[in-house]
C-alpha cells in the first residue's frame, strides 16, 4: 500500500518492509525528492555590468550549511551575517551567475526587500518543507494557496 506524505506532492511514503534480505536496503528508496526551488526576485540583482538578474535557484541546506558558517570570523563578530552567508551556499543560480560566482558580495549587494524574500524563501523550504502559503482573495475572500518561489515564469 502506497500513501502520499501530506503537504508534499509527488513524495509517496513506501511501506515498511516485512522481510530483511542480506544487503538488500530496509525499504526503498522515495522516488524522488525536491531539493532545488527556482524562484523570481521582487526586484533584482543589478550586477557591475548593469545587468539584472531576478530568476534564480535555491537548494536546500544540509546540516553542514547551517554549522560551518558559525565558525566563520565574519559571523563570529556580526552574527546577522549569516544570513548573508548562508544564503551564499545555498543558492545555486541567479540570473545568468552560476554556484560559484555567488557569494557574499552579489548577497550584500541585494535590495532588502529581495533579501527578505531569500530568507523567508529559505526558512519555507528549510523548516516547513514547502513553498506554498494560504492567502486570501482581498475582493472576494476566497481562501486559496500560492507557490511563493514562483515555479514557472509569471509565478508569484
Amino acid at each position: 500500500m502506497r500513501r502520499a506524505i501530506p503537504g508534499t506532492p509527488g513524495i509517496v511514503q513506501q511501506p515498511e518492509e516485512t522481510e530483511f534480505h542480506v544487503g538488500a536496503p530496509a525499504f526503498a528508496p522515495a522516488p524522488s525528492m525536491r531539493t532545488e526551488y527556482p524562484f523570481e526576485l521582487p526586484r533584482g540583482y543589478l550586477d557591475h555590468r548593469g545587468v539584472l538578474h531576478k530568476r534564480g535557484v535555491m537548494r536546500m541546506a544540509t546540516a553542514r550549511d547551517e554549522l560551518e558558517p558559525l565558525a566563520d570570523a565574519r559571523v563570529q563578530a556580526r552574527p546577522a551575517y549569516l544570513t548573508v552567508v548562508l544564503l551564499a551556499r545555498v543558492i545555486t543560480q541567479l540570473g545568468t551567475l552560476q554556484d560559484n560566482e555567488v557569494d557574499h558580495l552579489v548577497i550584500e549587494e541585494l535590495f532588502a526587500a529581495d533579501l527578505a524574500f531569500l530568507q523567508d524563501l529559505y526558512r519555507r523550504i528549510n523548516q516547513e518543507g514547502h513553498t506554498r502559503a494560504a492567502v486570501n482573495c482581498p475582493n472576494c475572500q476566497h481562501e486559496f494557496t500560492v507557490d511563493v518561489a514562483g515555479g514557472r515564469p509569471g509565478g508569484s
